[in-house]
């Protein structure tokens, strides 16, 4: 029987690597006293540090400080009883590279210096249909990356919703974001790399992006569903603006997300 969630909420009291702090615990503090010094106080390297945003389990930010022990990951959700079970494998693991913070990503500027991180992950993140600036990949959020992500640092987006990955193409389009890679079907995309591909870098981000598989995704690939995936840089200078079309909506339902909006409440 797994563990209860007063059990989990416990257990991450005295976990060494997660940080708890909500909006209403920030609203009390002048600053996270770790902001800017993540390498010296936490990681004691200065390896890039690479955020997953919505991390949920955890499972993918465990993943890849197992296969890049050069760098730092942290997985960010506000659900304590989701992170507890990547928290809780990364310490049985003893993997020193990894951290997990518990609070709302909407602040997440207040827990990071300018540049102090180097590339972000948003895998399977809600498509946010009813409301633009919840969506991760909005110029709502962009904006606020800038605030500590590092001048053109990556940002990687995996998805099942094509809502959200038409919508986040319409973003980078109107921005001029430069754009590295853009598939709708990943891992026939990864399969279909050639010999001559190999040498090429979007190749080594393909792979990177098709060697690990949540659990909630291979629920979606069970059935018959495609990832779509795309990286690209957010340099810091230019002003973000959010693109003013109608998208038409997914046509499912996810495993486990909430009932999709209307088509005139998706713009």
């Amino acid at each position: 029987m797994s563990k209860g969630k007063l059990a989990k909420f416990a257990d991450l009291e005295t976990y060494s690597n997660v940080f708890q702090y909500p909006y209403k615990a920030m609203e009390a503090l002048p600053e996270f006293g770790m902001r800017g010094h993540w390498h010296e106080q936490y990681f004691h390297n200065t390896h890039p540090i690479v955020l997953e945003l919505g991390c949920g389990k955890g499972e993918y930010t465990v993943e890849l400080a197992r296969k890049y022990p050069e760098k730092n990951f942290i997985g960010v959700d506000i659900k304590g009883a989701r992170l507890w079970t990547g928290a809780t494998l990364a310490l049985k693991e003893s993997l020193t590279n990894v951290a997990f913070l518990r609070t709302n990503i909407e602040i997440i500027d207040r827990f990071f210096g300018p540049a102090e991180v180097q590339e972000l992950w948003l895998t399977f993140s809600d498509p946010q249909m009813k409301n633009p600036r919840k969506r991760l990949t909005s110029t709502f959020f962009l904006e606020r990356y800038r605030h500590f992500l590092t001048d053109g640092a990556l940002l990687h987006l995996k998805t099942d919703s094509n809502f959200l990955f038409t919508y986040t193409t319409y973003v980078v389009d109107k921005n001029h974001l430069p754009l590295l890679l853009k598939t709708d079907d990943l891992y026939a995309a990864a399969s279909a790399v050639t010999a001559d591909s190999a040498a090429d870098t979007r190749h080594d981000i393909l792979q990177e992006a098709a060697s690990i598989q949540t659990y909630y995704e291979q629920m979606w690939l069970a059935r018959g569903l495609s990832i779509r995936y795309m990286v690209f840089c957010l340099p810091h200078d230019g002003i973000l603006q959010e693109p003013d079309i109608e998208i038409a909506l997914d046509d499912y339902r996810s495993y486990h997300r909430t009932k999709r909006s209307s088509l005139e409440t998706s713009k």
